[in-house]
Order: structure tokens, then sequence, then C-alpha cells
């Protein structure tokens, strides 16, 4: 974990509840895809999560909704305003275990560690196959920017405006050819996709932190291995391990 100041060099409306925040500052604490960063706003006591959409050497990307004080208040930040950061928190998610044509299937604001981990993997010569599930097209983000990198990409929207009419779940009962799979999305979704998957998989699950690096407790989870901090230990667990 490293505590940095970033500046803002990008924040754009994606639709019109899901912004896009290029960051400018020390990343060499991010390691992997899957991690995620603990944001200070001023007036506010706790800081706020956000996963990695991507990062390089000078920036990261992360892409927020706006569901609260905290992000409505992102969303007036304007270039070069500075921001508090921790970064380099949680574990990420682990690509050995992918097999050559893994599913990578992201729910709503889960959408963007998918991105980075996508890169990832294709950088690896493996053949990901991504799934978006939103609510209606409207909704709907990111779909061009995973098909720029070469990966196929599928989408489900709960009432049929774009994609296949349903959800996430709907288009991995479909497939076969599979030999892992990662998710990030709410909990819901994952449960229905640990349900449906034939294969082992990575699951990421968002919960309410108050420090975010593993000291105050507030986010611990029960596993098959005993008690686990989403923060710290997660968010990233493996299918087999989790008690729901």
């Amino acid at each position: 974990m490293k505590q940095t100041y970033f500046t803002i060099i990008k924040n754009e409306p994606l639709t019109s509840t899901v912004y896009r925040m290029v960051l400018e500052g020390d990343t060499s604490a991010i390691t992997s895809a899957g991690q995620f960063v603990n944001i200070k706003i001023d007036g506010l006591f706790l800081r706020r999560p956000i996963s990695v959409c991507d990062y390089n050497e000078k920036t990261v990307t992360i892409l927020y909704k706006i569901v609260g004080k905290g992000t409505e208040a992102m969303k007036t930040m304007v270039p070069p305003s500075q921001l508090d950061i921790l970064t380099g928190l949680g574990n990420g998610y682990d690509t050995t275990k992918s097999g050559k044509r893994p599913l990578l299937i992201g729910g709503g604001v889960g959408v963007p560690p998918m991105y980075r981990l996508a890169k990832n993997l294709l950088a690896e010569e493996k053949e990901p196959v991504i799934i978006l599930g939103f609510n209606t097209k409207d909704e709907a983000f990111y779909i061009e920017e995973f098909e720029q990198l070469g990966a196929e990409v599928l989408v489900a929207t709960a009432d049929g405006s774009l994609g296949k009419k349903g959800f996430v779940t709907d288009i991995v009962k479909g497939l076969s050819d599979y030999t892992y799979f990662y998710t990030c999305g709410p909990e819901p979704m994952l449960k229905a996709l640990a349900d449906c998957t034939t294969t082992s998989g990575q699951l990421s699950f968002e919960e309410r932190m108050g420090c975010g690096f593993g000291a105050c407790m507030g986010c611990s989870c029960e596993t098959k291995y005993g008690s686990k901090r989403i923060c710290k230990d997660g968010p990233v667990l493996e299918k087999e391990e989790i008690i729901w």
C-alpha cells in the first residue's frame, strides 16, 4: 500500500451516471488487475474504494458510478485538482489459473477491472471471452474499448435493448468451451455465476470498507478457510472457498 497525491488529468461522463477519471501520479504500488484504490474526499470521513480499470507507469484510470455523496463530489472535480489516494490495495486476480480460454464477466460497475485483466491475459497469449451485463443500452459502457483489444465481447441487457435479453448467466449457460472464469459485480450475480459455471473461478466482491487495508476488520467475511477481510485478503476469492 502507498499513500500518494494524484493529479486529475481527465474526468468525463461515459453515461448519465458513469464517469471515467484518469489520474497522474505514482502507480508503482499497483501490481495486479482487480486491485482497488481508496480515495480521500474533502468533508467525508471515510475514503471511497474504487476498482482500478487500467494503469501504466504514470497514470491510473478508474470508472465510477454516481451512487452517493462521495461519487457525486467526484463528478464535479476538474483538472488539475489533486486527490489523496491509497494505492496497491487488495489481492487482485491470479492469471496463472486461467487456462487458454477464460471467461471475464462484468456486471455494471463490476465491468472496469475486467478491462485490465483482459489486457493482461491477451499479453499472455490467452483467448479471453468478455461478457458484459447491464440493465439497459443507455447504461452500457466500455464495450468498444474491450472490442478494440481484440477480444470476443458478448453483451446482455435485462430489457433486451442491447445484445442478448437477460442476464450474463444466460450467456454463460450457452457456452461450454471455457477453461476458467473471472468476475466482478453485485453479489446476486456472483452467486448465480458460481452456481451455473462448470469450472473453477475467481470472484471479486463489493463490500463497505472502513480503512481499506485490513486494520479495522469492518469488511470481514466467513469462508471455508476461516474469516477473511475483503479489502486485504480479497476482494478476489476463489469459487470453492465461498460460503453463500
